[in-house]
């Protein structure tokens, strides 16, 4: 038997919240108060790159509470980006 090694190549979603947070100036102190959370928490889900498990409420409070302390509209588009997986190479 013949085994064959591939690598496998998997769509992600990127958590953008460090960029859109920095980008409007929003504190982690700030964030915590308004969501009535702890600032570590809120620095957790900050530092991290990957998607994290979070629900709609979850979400819809979160962009809301930065528009409230920004003055700019947020959307949860602007904290997820979809990164496409990659076609195979095609064989001649």
């Amino acid at each position: 038997m013949i085994a064959v090694l591939c690598k496998t190549s998997v769509s992600k979603v990127r958590w953008k919240l460090r960029a859109v947070m920095a980008d409007r100036k929003v504190t982690n102190k700030a964030l915590a108060e308004v969501l009535g959370m702890n600032p570590v928490s809120i620095s957790k889900l900050r530092t991290t790159d990957d998607m994290p498990e979070i629900g709609g409420e979850a979400l819809a409070k979160l962009c809301d509470a930065i528009a409230q302390l920004s003055s700019i509209p947020c959307t949860p588009s602007e904290l997820i980006e979809f990164i496409p997986d990659e076609p195979p190479p095609e064989k001649n």
